[in-house]
């Protein structure tokens, strides 16, 4: 791993996904946090544009930073549905910034949002761990674990009254009324006696 200067405001560290960027001092809102940088791929090269890793950064639709070269530490900024960090792109310059869209405070990891296209062919299968979506997915369970309970408190009820309606009913169930039953009892027993 880099080495990252002491009075830088992160440090590379352990997240839910692998490795992510986590700030060491409180960082405000609109503040340059870290330049995303490597070496500039041009698209319209074959040698460029066969390529392939996660961490391409596309500035326009001819220049691309490879950024995965070990220095740039920036390529452990990990991706969030609600990020509290923004890439700025200076196209003219072919730059990219990571500016920070909230305060974030010390321990607190930095992210932004890869955009869809890397959502769609890198995330979406294996399902994205930021916290927004996992707090989505935690919820989730729990309505389906007490739906699940309430279905089977409802079984149970029926099943119960369908029970008691059994004793209660078990002569009408077979088409003959207790009094009916009785009567045709007496009758058997008189029949016998003559």
């Amino acid at each position: 791993m880099p080495a990252i200067s002491p009075n830088k405001p992160y440090r590379v560290g352990r997240s839910r996904t692998g490795l992510g960027l986590f700030a060491t001092k409180p960082i405000r809102k609109g503040t340059k946090i870290i330049r995303y940088f490597g070496p500039m791929l041009d698209c319209k090269k074959e040698k460029d544009d066969a390529i392939e890793n996660k961490y391409l950064f596309q500035i326009t639709n001819r220049w691309t930073i490879d950024g995965s070269v070990r220095e740039n530490i920036a390529r452990y900024i990990n991706h969030a549905c609600r990020p509290n960090a923004e890439s700025d792109v200076k196209k003219k310059k072919r730059r990219v910034y990571i500016r920070a869209i909230k305060d974030i405070a010390p321990g607190d990891e930095i992210n932004y949002d890869y955009g869809t296209d890397y959502f769609k062919e890198y995330l979406k299968p294996i399902g994205c761990k930021c916290d927004s979506c996992e707090k989505k997915r935690k919820k989730l369970r729990a309505e389906a674990r007490e739906e699940k309970k309430r279905a089977k408190a409802r079984a149970e009820k029926r099943a119960v009254k369908a029970a008691s309606g059994k004793k209660l009913n078990g002569h009408k169930a077979l088409g003959v009324s207790r009094k009916s039953k009785t009567i045709a009892k007496g009758r058997k027993v008189a029949k016998r006696s003559r």
